[in-house]
């Protein structure tokens, strides 16, 4: 285990056919930093604006603390063979609201589109949710123009709920009940 991890037993690693999913770590700011500078990566998250790297430092520590208060958070996305943060994805409450139901949500590098990755990820993010956390359902949400997440939680086998008022806007909301 690496030095972020080891004092942080609540932090766990996920692992697919072609990804590593890690918690959130200081070693990941670079890998971070690239994707979320990326003007089409965030162009349907917060403000839309690429984060600046004060903001993903911010992220990273939110993130931590989030995974010891929790036991879940986010993940960077490394491709295996590579090393390479391809992506980065979360199982977290919407709003980051202890009240809210837990979504599940995902983003990834442009050059990663389109090859299966999000599904992927996701796949393992939600079965950590259900199998782990023993969650009875998993939310995610996006902009209604998100066309592409939109098909993913579909491929998912998430079901619709409509337009739901999150994140100051409304959002795409749809919801996958336990296997």
């Amino acid at each position: 285990m690496d030095k972020c991890h080891e004092r942080d037993v609540m932090q766990i690693q996920l692992e697919t056919a072609r990804l590593r999913l890690e918690p959130f770590c200081e070693t990941h700011f670079a890998g971070l930093l690239a994707l979320n500078s990326e003007p089409v990566v965030m162009q349907f998250l917060g403000d839309g604006s690429p984060a600046t790297p004060t903001e993903v430092q911010e992220s990273i520590a939110s993130a931590k603390h989030r995974w010891n208060r929790f036991g879940f958070s986010w993940w960077s996305f490394i491709r295996k063979g590579s090393g390479e943060i391809i992506g980065a994805g979360c199982v977290q409450h919407i709003e980051n609201e202890p009240r809210n139901p837990v979504e599940v949500g995902w983003r990834l590098k442009r050059d990663h589109w389109g090859h299966g990755y999000a599904t992927e990820a996701a796949r393992a993010m939600i079965g950590f949710a259900f199998d782990v956390l023993g969650l009875a359902s998993i939310h995610a949400t996006t902009h209604p123009s998100n066309e592409r997440s939109i098909k993913v939680m579909e491929r998912l086998g998430m079901r619709s709920l409509g337009m739901q008022r999150y994140y100051g806007t409304l959002a795409a909301t749809y919801v996958l009940e336990r296997w």
